[in-house]
């Protein structure tokens, strides 16, 4: 039975996960290797996990194979850990996608921005109303790239009973302090979660941390989850001094390496998932592989983050 919007709210704790999508070296869906996958993390304490979001190429699934991503976490986790999946595109589409979610048994999902288009604010809280108000499910809207989220529109979506929370790619911390202080004037006494959900995250934990925001999603948890947690402890216990020498070692060069790259954001992961000793496969199209060099570099890069621990 799928978690109640608020008690998922209530469960979402923790460093919160975004698998890969395993592929077969001719391509298809391998829910085995994924399934092995989202065990390791689970072992490692995964507050949560994230299936057929923007590390797990959603982009690049079909329906079918979407739902079988979702159903393999519900059954991995086994209640454990909430799952939630991504829905995205145009309405639509996203509507269909949520279908498919709940009959896979997820908890709730995480509303991505909607197709191409650049809407306006009655146009996105009507996209995320409709989605909203076609499920029980917990609902999380992920504001970055064409949905920017204003404050009132923010408020509007806080009243609807299932939406959750929301997730900051934008990384406009005006914007997002002025988001906090409508939603919590708005609704006094709401628990409106708030999420980093920019790429590596860790970059900018400590700037979040004094928006009150804690919450975050680690693309490093996926290869490197002694380097994602020993961070994750270090900047939510107040120890700055190791925060601040992981961010110096490891997290900024990890920055300055995958901005080398177009997609790198996922394909640098799942490269860093294989070197970790598990052939998740390489990314679909229109992804591209990282080069050779910058995969070298990604290993030598773990290897002197962990020399920091």
């Amino acid at each position: 039975m799928p978690d109640t919007p608020v008690r998922l709210r209530s469960r979402l704790d923790g460093l919160l996960f975004f698998p890969v999508t395993a592929f077969t070296p001719d391509g298809r869906l391998d829910t085995t290797t994924f399934r092995t996958h989202v065990r390791a993390r689970l072992d490692a304490g995964a507050g949560a996990v994230f299936a057929a979001c923007g590390t797990g190429e959603y982009h690049a699934l079909d329906l079918d194979e979407y739902e079988a991503v979702v159903a393999a976490a519900v059954a991995e986790t086994a209640g454990a850990v909430p799952v939630v999946a991504g829905v995205g595109h145009g309405t639509a589409l996203a509507l269909d996608f949520l279908r498919r979610a709940e009959r896979a048994g997820a908890d709730g999902v995480l509303a991505l921005p909607p197709y191409l288009v650049k809407p306006s604010q009655q146009g996105l809280l009507r996209h995320y109303t409709d989605l909203a108000r076609a499920t029980d499910l917990g609902v999380i809207v992920y504001a970055r790239d064409n949905a920017v989220l204003e404050p009132d529109t923010v408020a509007a979506l806080a009243a609807l009973d299932n939406v959750i929370g929301l997730k900051d790619g934008i990384g406009d911390l005006d914007l997002l302090q002025r988001v906090i202080s409508a939603v919590r004037t708005t609704h006094p006494g709401l628990d409106f979660r708030y999420f980093n959900g920019l790429p590596t995250a860790e970059l900018t934990g400590l700037a979040y941390r004094g928006l009150g925001v804690t919450l975050y999603s680690s693309a490093v948890f996926c290869f490197a989850p002694d380097l994602a947690l020993a961070f994750h402890k270090a900047v939510n216990g107040g120890d700055d001094a190791s925060a601040n020498r992981l961010l110096d070692g490891f997290f900024r060069p990890l920055v300055e390496l995958r901005n080398q790259g177009r997609g790198y954001a996922v394909s640098l992961v799942k490269a860093g998932v294989r070197l970790d000793g598990l052939d998740v496969g390489t990314v679909r199209s229109p992804l591209a592989e990282p080069a050779p060099e910058h995969v070298d570099a990604l290993a030598e890069l773990v290897a002197r983050g962990r020399a920091l621990l």
